[in-house]
């Protein structure tokens, strides 16, 4: 299994559907008629941090922005 890259240059030109990170217009894996998009292009850059729990900079259980936090007053 080949390591998979966290932020390729340039995602939109590989498939990355299988291990075998086919060219974006030479699919040889036969995974469907089109590639499959690299994370980074479906949720940004930051992907990997929340995929492991969140960005760094927030402590778990405080809101991040103003938002209310479900107590009434």
């Amino acid at each position: 299994m080949k390591k998979f890259p966290i932020l390729p240059s340039h995602p939109e030109r590989i498939c990355w559907g299988c291990d075998q990170y086919c060219a974006a217009n030479a699919l040889r894996c036969g995974n469907g008629s089109e590639r499959t998009p690299h994370p980074a292009e479906l949720f940004g850059d930051d992907w990997f941090d929340w995929q492991n729990g969140g960005p760094a900079d927030t402590t778990p259980g405080q809101p991040t922005t103003g938002a209310d936090t479900g107590q009434d007053d």
